[in-house]
């Protein structure tokens, strides 16, 4: 089979489409032939190689994808043909991938491929992001870091869904626009003063800052109320710095790490929450623009695009 690989970690100039031997299926696998493969910003560590990596060289990189069985493995509930999915898998970035049967997600008949690998990790984020981590309520005020970004687009919706006053922050004014489209309430740039508009919608802080950046978690903490949260879960912008916790005390704040790992904890738990995924894009509740997609041997320019922060929501590789 093909596969994008990298044996040595770097810029996007160390991945390789090469060919190399099928998945040795083991007793609690399933063999899937890949439609659509979702490209995350956590491939990119990956291949710089500062976050986790599973495997030896050459090295694939992917957790995430939508496909068809191909072989099942002795596993009765699933036969050759069914559409399944996955969210937590390692080794996506491939024709073929042996997935662990407790972490194959069927995959409804009005759900694409394409949808699938675009909503599963960035939507599974977002709903433990408003659900989990914070437990959102009707009245709240939060404000979503990078709101044109994949977790972004779905985190907004949801919490609109869930009744809250959404402030966005983005780069652009296009990238405002993508925002307003997800429902926001409020979008400002991070080249204006943002803190300033902020207080001006919301005078004690807000409720909830949701912060993928790294670099603003002080300003984060500044823009919300006592006794308010802020979410870590993502570090596009590069490490934050020291939290002191007397800042935390003095204002009765909480810093909350997030990690999807966490929560995708048993099968019941990922089929529980796609579920609730699925059936809010089937009802219409969710909804998000397409997908920039490119063939899995174009995985460098997909890498480059990603990087470009030129994006507004998902890239997809398709094999």
């Amino acid at each position: 089979m093909k596969a994008l690989t990298f044996s040595t970690f770097g810029d996007s100039n160390v991945l390789e489409y090469i060919e190399i031997p099928n998945p040795q299926l083991k007793n609690d696998e399933i063999l899937i032939e890949m439609k659509a493969i979702g490209l995350n910003f956590a491939d990119v560590y990956r291949r710089k190689g500062n976050y986790h990596l599973k495997g030896n060289p050459p090295f694939i990189a992917g957790y995430e994808g939508a496909g068809i069985v191909v072989d099942a493995n002795n596993h009765s509930e699933y036969k050759v043909g069914d559409r399944v999915a996955f969210a937590d898998a390692p080794f996506a970035n491939a024709e073929l991938v042996a997935v662990n049967i407790n972490h194959v997600l069927p995959l409804p008949e009005n759900i694409s491929f394409e949808t699938a690998a675009s909503v599963l990790l960035q939507g599974l984020t977002a709903h433990y992001l408003a659900t989990d981590s914070h437990k959102t309520v009707k009245g709240e005020t939060v404000l979503i870091h990078a709101v044109a970004g994949g977790v972004g687009q779905i985190l907004t919706q949801i919490s609109k869904l869930l009744g809250a006053t959404v402030i966005g922050l983005t780069s652009s004014a296009e990238k405002a626009k993508v925002g307003f489209d997800q429902g926001a309430d409020h979008v400002f740039l991070y080249s204006d003063d943002w803190k300033s508009q902020v207080f001006k919608i919301a005078s004690n802080g807000v409720d909830v800052v949701y912060d993928s950046i790294g670099s603003t978690l002080k300003e984060s903490f500044e823009v919300t109320k006592e006794c308010g949260q802020v979410v870590f879960f993502g570090m596009a912008g590069g490490d934050p710095e020291p939290v002191d916790p007397r800042m935390l005390m003095d204002g009765s704040k909480t810093l909350t790490g997030g990690d999807l790992w966490s929560y995708l904890n048993s099968k019941e738990e990922r089929i529980k929450r796609a579920t609730q995924l699925f059936n809010w894009i089937i009802e219409g509740k969710i909804k998000f623009s397409e997908p920039t997609s490119f063939k899995l041997s174009e995985g460098k320019l997909a890498h480059d695009f990603l990087e470009s922060r030129k994006s507004t929501g998902k890239i997809i590789l398709i094999p």
